[in-house]
């Protein structure tokens, strides 16, 4: 059930399962993908999900993240983490009288701390609220070959080929530090970590399976009553 295109009554005759709510950003993902990248991942994904589990109801996402560390790049909107946290929160005890768990499906990494805020609120208070991060084992950085796939399988006209170079390609634990302290731009003036090169969009289709059938899980999971938080 994709919820902006109903009536309350067909929501109502729908039945009381998990609510998906998709959690992106608007950020820079270097010179060759769109500031929506984050954001369409998540609704795409979210979107899937909710196809193959009708019971499910699809929320609009939300799109504006915590991406301070962003923004020295132009275009980067940021409401950043206690504004997040207080917004799935307050959405969370509105919709609970209707919809017996949320399922966040995050793909901003820097939206976790504040959704793992606003699951123990809600746990405390006796809701439910899982927390699915979109991800894969492998998977290399911000705007890096991972991103580039699955843009280029999902929205390639949004891609910018022409502009495809590597950013910087060291470990990202050994980059948090200065990325903490200082933002992207300091470290990687492109805004890319990892290299995009080589990315195709058969490797992205592959990839947007994989993530899928874990959101899935994640969902049946949270139908199920257990939290995730993976």
């Amino acid at each position: 059930m994709r919820l902006a295109d109903l009536t309350w009554p067909e929501v109502e005759e729908g039945g009381r399962g998990v609510l998906v709510l998709p959690v992106g950003s608007i950020e820079q993902h270097g010179p060759h993908l769109p500031l929506s990248t984050d954001a369409l991942i998540a609704e795409r994904v979210s979107a899937a999900l909710a196809a193959e589990r009708p019971e499910a109801g699809l929320a609009p996402p939300i799109v504006y993240g915590a991406s301070g560390e962003h923004a020295d790049f132009p275009g980067t909107m940021s409401v950043g983490e206690r504004a997040l946290h207080d917004v799935v929160v307050e959405l969370v005890r509105h919709v609970s009288p209707v919809w017996r768990a949320v399922l966040v499906i995050n793909a901003h990494g820097g939206n976790a701390r504040a959704l793992a805020r606003a699951r123990e609120l809600c746990t405390y208070e006796g809701r439910h609220l899982g927390i699915h991060h979109v991800g894969l084992p492998g998977m290399d950085g911000h705007a890096g070959r991972s991103e580039t796939a699955l843009m280029l399988h999902l929205e390639p006209d949004l891609v910018r080929p022409d502009r495809i170079s590597a950013g910087v390609t060291q470990p990202l634990r050994q980059l948090l530090p200065r990325l903490h302290a200082e933002g992207v731009r300091a470290v990687s003036p492109t805004g890319v970590l990892g290299d995009p090169r080589g990315a195709t969009a058969q490797e992205g289709a592959q990839l947007f399976g994989e993530l899928v059938e874990r959101a899935l899980a994640a969902h049946d999971r949270a139908s199920g009553g257990t939290d995730d938080a993976r």
